[in-house]
C-alpha cells in the first residue's frame, strides 16, 4: 500500500481551493485536476509499505499545538501546479516533528525539503511556462489534527483513505 502523512482540508478550504481550480478551467487550462475530496497538504511521503501499524505508532508520539494555516499564491514544480501555504511556524514545527518521529522509528520517507503546498493540477495541457493570473483570496484553516493516509488507484483515479488521525494536544481529552 502507498502511504503518506497529511493534513486533510476542511470543507470550506476544499470549496475555496476548488474555486481556484474552477477559475483555471474557465481560462481553458486542461489537465489532471485534484478532486476536491483529495485536496490535502502532505507532511511526508512514505511510498509503498506492506503494513502501517508501526508508522501509526510512531506518528502517535508526535506532540503539537493546533495552529492556523493560510494559503498564499499559486505556483508550480514542473508539471505540478499548487496553491502555496504562507510562512507558518506551527506548520514547519509539525512537519519537522513528523519527520523526527519517522526517523526515530527507522521508517523511510521521501527526504525532499518540506514546502507547504496543496496540489491542484498535474500535467496541464498546453499551459505554457506560467500559471495564468487568477484572483485568489487567502484561505485560512485551523489545523488540529493530521492523518496517516493510504492511496489506492480506483476506477476514477486515486482514492485517499485515512488510516488514523493524530489530534493536537489541546484536542485530546
Amino acid at each position: 500500500m502507498r502511504l503518506f502523512v497529511a493534513i486533510e482540508l476542511d470543507p470550506n478550504a476544499r470549496r475555496q481551493i476548488g474555486n481556484v481550480q474552477d477559475a483555471l478551467i474557465k481560462q481553458g487550462v486542461k489537465g489532471n485536476y485534484t478532486p476536491p475530496e483529495n485536496l490535502h497538504l502532505t507532511l511526508a511521503f512514505l511510498g509503498e509499505r506492506s503494513e502501517y501499524s508501526a508508522v501509526l505508532a510512531a506518528l502517535k508520539r508526535v506532540k503539537y499545538e493546533s495552529f492556523t494555516i493560510e494559503t498564499d499564491r499559486p505556483g508550480r514544480f514542473g508539471g505540478v501546479w499548487w496553491v502555496g501555504i504562507s510562512q507558518c511556524a506551527g506548520l514547519e514545527r509539525l512537519a519537522q516533528a513528523v519527520r523526527e518521529a519517522l526517523d526515530g522509528a527507522g521508517i523511510a520517507y521521501d527526504r525532499k525539503a518540506f514546502r507547504g503546498h496543496i496540489t491542484i493540477l498535474r500535467r496541464p495541457d498546453d499551459a505554457g511556462d506560467r500559471i495564468p493570473e487568477i484572483p485568489t483570496e487567502p484561505v485560512s484553516m485551523k489545523v488540529d489534527r493530521f492523518s496517516l493516509m493510504r492511496s489506492d488507484r480506483g476506477s476514477r483515479g486515486m482514492v485517499y483513505t485515512p488510516l488514523g488521525s493524530i489530534p493536537a494536544r489541546e484536542s485530546q481529552q
